[in-house]
């Protein structure tokens, strides 16, 4: 790991899908970097490739018909790109652990949870059989499961779904790895139960001074666990910067459109706002901006309707892709993997959601 302490840097990172329908881009020119003890949160709807860029991370893309055409992915300085499949087993687990979607898909049914964690362990650590035993009710302890010596012979079907989450997190910090990656964690999971799993997380990000890779679509899941952000639109980041300057000045209209939809206590409404239309369809990406078609401030400029924007940094650690950004055409494109110079701590309070809804004007402040 470098002196920085960055953990990891994704630079143009482009994963396609070739289809009997044609070539879809799934992940397109996509940079970022998380630091060891960092939270990175990458929000955006169903369809923008948070998932495929997590996938691409532990080279878990199947091929074919998948395919990692671009791009760099450097974990404590080494490109994942470049190691034999051998010794990205030994990163997958080992390095990076990674909580997926929904544990029954994932818990192999006809085996004790137990099972699955020592399985896990011995993989990537050389106990022997009782120590990776000890090793396993030791993690089901520490994320929380009461009465682990009892659970740990129980199969996923006797745990209810927080209980069957929590062992999908053991497993994946079995190898003791320094980043984690949890693809929408807490999905399936009712909203108490998912307040539980975030604190979960946080509390081991902290204990072991993890680095966090969260993908969701929740920004108030964002508000309470994350320290940067990136929005994700049609395979590409629409905006970066750090949580706090996020809450308070989101720049893309997309951003906007994701702030305006959450419900807020005490508001007094008849309808929730949402974005128009629908993600587009990989395989007929629109000319220009991806979002021209859903902009209510872009929809029918010439230029966004046929040039494409890239991601340009519009004030300090912010970047943004849009041409109507307050300070967008006199941006730099600065390359967002790399680690700012003076880096500034997040603040130990959380970000609170905009009060109102924020301005339609790109760059404007919530108002």
């Amino acid at each position: 790991m470098s002196d920085d302490g960055t953990l990891l840097q994704v630079r143009g990172l482009r994963t396609c899908f070739r289809t009997e329908d044609g070539l879809v881009r799934a992940v397109d020119g996509v940079s970022f970097r998380i630091a060891r003890g960092e939270c990175f949160a990458l929000v955006g709807e169903s369809g923008c490739g948070k998932s495929v860029t997590a996938f691409s991370i532990l080279r878990l893309v199947p091929t074919p018909p998948g395919l990692i055409d671009g791009g760099q992915i450097l974990f404590e300085g080494r490109d994942l790109l470049k190691l034999s499949n051998a010794r990205m087993r030994q990163v997958r687990g080992g390095q990076i652990g990674m909580i997926f979607q929904e544990p029954m898909s994932s818990l192999n049914p006809v085996y004790p949870v137990g099972w699955q964690i020592v399985e896990a362990v011995r993989l990537h650590r050389r106990v022997s059989g009782r120590e990776a035993r000890r090793l396993a009710i030791d993690l089901l302890a520490q994320v929380g499961i009461p009465a682990p010596a009892q659970r740990v012979d129980e199969y996923p079907h006797q745990l209810s779904g927080g209980m069957r989450q929590r062992v999908m997190i053991a497993i994946a910090l079995a190898g003791q790895p320094r980043l984690l990656i949890a693809d929408e964690p807490t999905t399936a999971l009712d909203v108490t139960i998912q307040a539980q799993i975030l604190e979960l997380i946080a509390d081991l990000q902290r204990q072991r001074d993890l680095g966090v890779m969260l993908i969701t679509h929740d920004l108030s899941v964002v508000a309470e666990v994350a320290d940067a952000v990136a929005v994700m639109y049609a395979s590409k980041i629409a905006e970066l910067t750090d949580v706090r300057r996020l809450f308070a000045t989101p720049l893309h209209p997309y951003t906007q459109g994701l702030f305006r939809s959450i419900p807020r206590l005490g508001q007094k409404a008849g309808r929730l706002a949402t974005i128009p239309g629908n993600v587009p369809n990989p395989l007929a990406f629109p000319p220009g901006c991806k979002f021209h078609p859903r902009c209510p401030v872009g929809h029918n400029l010439p230029r966004c309707r046929s040039v494409e924007p890239d991601l340009r940094e519009v004030g300090p650690g912010h970047w943004a892709a849009c041409w109507e950004v307050s300070g967008y055409e006199q941006a730099t494109a600065t390359d967002p993997s790399q680690p700012p110079a003076n880096e500034a701590l997040p603040a130990d309070s959380q970000p609170d959601l905009p009060a109102a809804a924020p301005s339609d004007q790109p760059g404007g402040a919530p108002s």
